[in-house]
C-alpha cells in the first residue's frame, strides 16, 4: 500500500529506530512514547486492524504477538511487565490504519489506561 505510514517504514522508504526486523514484522520505537519503552510492532503485511489481520493471516497475527514478547526481553520489561495494546479504529485511538501493536513499559503502567 503506497499511502500507508507503516509500509513505507517496512519498505525503508521512511526511517524508523528499528528493534527487531524478521521476514514477518518490523518492531520500531514510537516517535511519541507514552511510556520509557513504547515499541510498536507491526506485521510487514498490510491489514488495517488487528481483526482484520487475525482473520486473513493468524499465522501473521501470532507472529506479531511472539515479536511482542522477544521485543519486551530485549527492551529489559519482560520480567517487571509490560503492556500489550491493540487500538482498533478510529474511536479506540487507531490513528494509523496498519495493524500494530504497541509494547509498553519501564514504568509502572496504571489501570484503566487514558
Amino acid at each position: 500500500m503506497t499511502d500507508c505510514l507503516f509500509c513505507s517504514i517496512v519498505s525503508g522508504a521512511i526511517p524508523a529506530d528499528v528493534v527487531l526486523r524478521t521476514d514477518e514484522v518490523v518492531a520500531f520505537r514510537d516517535i511519541n512514547p507514552a511510556a520509557p519503552v513504547h515499541v510498536l510492532v507491526i506485521p510487514v503485511e498490510h491489514h488495517a486492524t488487528a481483526a482484520e489481520l487475525g482473520a486473513a493471516n493468524p499465522v501473521a497475527a501470532a507472529a506479531v504477538l511472539a515479536a511482542a514478547g522477544e521485543v519486551a526481553a530485549l527492551e529489559g520489561i519482560a520480567e517487571s511487565g509490560y503492556r500489550m495494546v491493540f487500538n482498533s479504529g478510529a474511536g479506540a485511538g487507531q490513528t494509523v490504519f496498519h495493524a500494530h501493536v504497541h509494547v509498553m513499559g519501564g514504568r509502572d503502567l496504571t489501570w484503566p489506561p487514558g
